[in-house]
């Protein structure tokens, strides 16, 4: 297994982990994140399901477009968190940006080995 099919594979399972929790445990989320309305973390919850299955695909497939749409969409994950935590625009909890904080450093570690994965697949 190369450096490409793990990340991709970790990418994908901390995806899955992330979007079952969301929606399994939206209420308790909401909580935490200071929030009334629990409905953005199962609309997450369930894009990141989907979001996990593309990546899966992509474990055997290693397709170069599809790799790096994979990246673009971890980088805009980050970005948004990023955006979030400046802005603030909802109130959110500090264990609620503590955890958006966690996330993304993840997200953004995933972007990376994937982004190393590819190229040196490129090259061989």
């Amino acid at each position: 297994m190369n450096i490409l099919q793990k990340a991709l594979i970790g990418n994908a399972v901390f995806s899955t982990l992330s979007a079952l929790s969301m929606l399994v445990f939206s209420a308790t989320i909401t909580n935490w994140f200071g929030l009334e309305e629990r409905l953005p973390f199962l609309i997450i919850g369930g894009g990141l399901l989907f979001f996990a299955g593309t990546i899966l695909v992509e474990v055997k497939r290693q397709r170069e477009k599809a790799v790096y749409w994979i990246i673009i969409q971890d980088v805009l994950w980050v970005l948004g968190s990023t955006i979030l935590l400046l802005l603030n625009p909802f109130g959110i909890s500090e264990i609620g940006n503590i955890l958006i904080t966690i996330v993304a450093f993840i997200v953004l570690i995933f972007a990376i080995l994937q982004y190393q994965g590819i190229q040196k697949s490129q090259r061989e």
